[in-house]
């Protein structure tokens, strides 16, 4: 299969919108000190809304999620927030800022309630704020009635909430929330999905994960980051296009589907009493028994990859 790149002239058209930009990343890279470059030439200009940052894993993401929370300066270019550069004055991102990492680590011997207090004095609440505000997060996030219940007994789901929660104690302007729905079973995804689709109201929220559906079911706009370099920034209408014509199905001998995954990119694979129904994206007919069909989000994506 060839690779599909988004064309230079359309990547800025499209990250050029007429959307007011909160954030802008200009020509955003960052080299590690052997050399070795995890994030090169990334151009965003982002306002509310969802942006799902899709990727592998090892594409970057979470190297750009550091640099955007302040976290990791940039090795070239610039980042603004409201027009102020996020390097030479972090501050007001910061204030802005709510971030659920990646490694999301809780003390379990404390109570979710005492937990976010804590946290709540060293983010620098007023004192008179920090318990309301603590309630109305356990709300929003849905663990009012696991608020005096030690996070040690909790699922992954509900420290993932946790996480959401001490994220959103300072109202943030801008949520930041990296791979939150690995190892967590199909109900708790689909509660933090659309809590996070709540949240989104006059917030920006970027949403950086390599799970296709979290990104299909929320966001409103889609970037993908490969290698570091973003091929694709765009709503998901654009990127469901490029692989139009390029997804197809057929029912193979499950002996054969082996060398069916050796010889092209298979996106799904169905087993029936009639054999396995198979779907993969290929710039030709794979078989003459192939049809095409509507290509979905994660056909699109493996597509753009190649």
């Amino acid at each position: 299969m060839n690779h599909r790149v988004m064309g230079a002239e359309a990547l800025h058209q499209m990250t050029h919108s007429a959307r007011p930009a909160w954030l802008r990343l200009e020509d955003v890279g960052y080299r590690y000190p052997n050399g070795r470059q995890a994030v090169g030439g990334v151009n965003l200009e982002l306002g509310p809304g969802i942006l799902g940052l899709l990727g592998p894993n090892g594409a970057g993401k979470s190297t750009l999620m550091r640099m955007l929370a302040t976290l990791t300066r940039p090795s070239q270019g610039r980042i603004t927030w409201q027009g102020v550069d996020t390097a030479a004055q972090p501050d007001p991102l910061r204030l802005a800022l709510g971030y659920l990492p990646q490694a999301f680590g809780v003390y379990p011997a404390l109570t979710a309630r005492e937990f976010l207090h804590y946290l709540a004095a060293v983010k620098g609440l007023p004192r008179e704020r920090l318990r309301p505000r603590v309630d109305e997060c356990l709300a929003l996030v849905g663990l009012e009635d696991a608020a005096d219940r030690r996070i040690g007994g909790f699922s992954g789901g509900m420290r993932q909430r946790v996480g959401i929660a001490q994220a959103l104690l300072n109202d943030p302007k801008l949520l930041i929330v990296d791979e939150p729905t690995v190892g967590l079973d199909p109900e708790e995804r689909l509660r933090f999905r659309n809590l996070l689709t709540d949240l989104a109201g006059q917030r920006l929220v970027i949403l950086s994960t390599h799970i296709v559906p979290d990104i299909e079911a929320s966001a409103t706009t889609i970037a993908v980051l490969d290698k570091g370099q973003l091929r694709f920034f765009g709503a998901s209408e654009a990127l469901l296009s490029m692989a139009e014509g390029r997804v197809w199905e057929w029912t193979v001998p499950s002996t054969e589907l082996a060398e069916i995954r050796m010889r092209w990119r298979v996106t799904a694979s169905l087993r029936r009493p009639d054999g396995v129904r198979v779907r993969v994206v290929s710039e030709t007919p794979p078989s003459p028994d192939a049809q095409r069909v509507v290509p979905g989000l994660e056909d699109a994506y493996l597509h753009l990859l190649g």
